[in-house]
């Protein structure tokens, strides 16, 4: 095992209006675009998962997840990291709490023995990255007229990341959220 991220994978209709969203505009922005396959809600990302550490992971996966109630969602508005007048990526935000299932995710991480990587967690679907620092300030205050339809967050996944001839993104194994 490696590169794994413990994520939230919107349903394939809320990416679909998305992308429509942003398929007009994508000629406009000279990004580079990640495919809408791709978007997801990292809650936890860890760069090596040892192999005797899988199972741990997905045994407190499905604890932690059997423990968190099923919650409301939209992809609404957006932003950039680390600020839109020096931007490196472009993001859709979310509404909703997603911090206590990102402590869930990351304390199943840690316990089952590999190490969470990142900082502050900050709930977002990457749309593009950029090359060198960039105002995206027309880019933040368009996505902010964007409210996509609702859905409701039922399962975590831990999927497995693969790098090369751009990312390909293995679902390994679903948990669905429980009554809390």
């Amino acid at each position: 095992m490696s590169r794994m991220f413990v994520a939230v994978i919107p349903p394939g209709d809320v990416v679909e209006d998305l992308d429509d969203f942003l398929s007009v505009r994508r000629s406009a922005g000279e990004f580079r675009w990640t495919r809408a396959d791709t978007w997801h809600v990292t809650l936890a990302f860890t760069a090596h998962v040892p192999e005797r550490s899988f199972d741990s992971l997905c045994e407190r996966l499905a604890v932690a997840a059997g423990r968190r109630a099923a919650f409301p969602t939209r992809i609404v508005g957006g932003g950039a990291f680390p600020h839109p007048d020096g931007a490196r990526v472009l993001f859709a935000g979310l509404e909703g709490s997603f911090d206590f299932l990102s402590r869930a995710a990351r304390n199943a991480v840690v316990a089952s023995g590999a190490e969470v990587d990142g900082q502050r967690f900050h709930p977002h679907l990457t749309l593009a990255r950029l090359g060198r620092p960039t105002n995206v300030t027309r880019w933040v205050r368009l996505l902010e007229s964007y409210a996509g339809p609702p859905w409701e967050v039922t399962e975590l996944a831990l999927v497995e990341s693969h790098l090369g001839e751009g990312p390909r993104h293995e679902v390994c194994a679903t948990f669905p959220l429980g009554d809390g």
